[in-house]
C-alpha cells in the first residue's frame, strides 16, 4: 500500500522550528563569549599613548627704564630762573643730593643744580621716565606722604604733591612718562614751586 507524501503544511511546520532553533542558539553564544574591544587609550600595538605636554612657562621681562637726558638750560631757562629768583642760575659743581632725587637719578633721569649766589641755597630739578610700575608705585608713596597740590596740573594729566622736611620743601609732579622733582630749601610751600613746575612741564619734549 503506497504512504502518502507529508503535507505541505507540515514540512513548513518544521522548517520553521528548524530555523529557529538555530536563531536562538546563535544569540546565546554571542551572549556568552563578547568580543573585547581594544581601549580607547591603547594604540594597534597595545602601547598606552601619553599626553603632549605643556610648555613651560616664562617670566614676564623685566621692566627697565628709558633713559633721560635733558640740558639743565633746556630744562629750566635762563629767563625762567631769573623770573622764580634773579640770584639764582646754574650750578656747575651740583652733585645730586638727598633720597627722592637720587632715586630719580637711578631711574635714569637727569638731575640739574641751580644755585642761589647769594645765599648758597641749592635748587634741585630731576626728570626721569621711568617703567609704568614704578611711576604708580612712586606717585602712591607721594600720595601717603605729601599733600596733593591741584594747582599742579589737573589728574590724571598731572598729579602733583608737596612735602616739607627739615629746612627742605619738595614738590612731586607725575605727567604721562615723566617723574619729576623739584626740591630746596627755597621752597617753603607748594606756591613757591608752581611757576617752576609750570616751565618744567613746559620744557619737557612731548610724550
Amino acid at each position: 500500500m503506497l504512504r502518502s507524501a507529508p503535507s505541505f503544511r507540515a514540512t513548513l511546520t518544521c522548517a520553521a522550528l528548524a530555523a529557529t532553533t538555530l536563531l536562538l542558539a546563535g544569540c546565546v553564544a554571542g551572549d556568552a563569549a563578547p568580543t573585547n574591544s581594544p581601549s580607547p587609550s591603547s594604540s594597534a600595538g597595545g602601547t598606552a599613548t601619553t599626553a603632549p605636554t605643556e610648555p613651560a612657562e616664562t617670566a614676564a621681562p623685566e621692566e627697565t627704564a628709558t633713559p633721560f637726558s635733558i640740558d639743565c638750560d633746556a630744562l629750566v631757562t635762563l629767563e625762567q630762573l631769573y623770573a622764580f629768583n634773579p640770584n639764582v642760575g646754574v650750578d656747575p659743581a651740583f652733585t645730586p643730593d638727598g633720597a627722592t632725587v637720587t632715586k630719580v637719578v637711578d631711574q635714569g633721569g637727569t638731575a640739574c643744580g641751580y644755585l642761589n649766589q647769594t645765599s648758597g641755597d641749592v635748587l634741585q630739578i630731576a626728570v626721569a621716565t621711568p617703567p609704568a610700575s614704578v611711576i604708580d608705585a612712586m606717585a602712591g608713596a607721594a600720595a601717603e606722604q605729601s599733600h596733593a597740590v591741584p594747582t599742579y596740573g589737573t589728574p590724571p594729566a598731572v598729579e602733583g604733591y608737596f612735602t616739607q622736611s627739615g629746612n627742605a620743601g619738595q614738590a612731586q609732579v607725575f605727567s604721562g612718562p615723566y617723574w619729576i622733582v623739584i626740591e630746596s630749601s627755597l621752597l617753603y610751600e607748594p606756591g613757591d614751586a608752581q611757576q617752576l613746575v609750570a616751565d618744567v612741564l613746559g620744557n619737557l619734549p612731548a610724550a
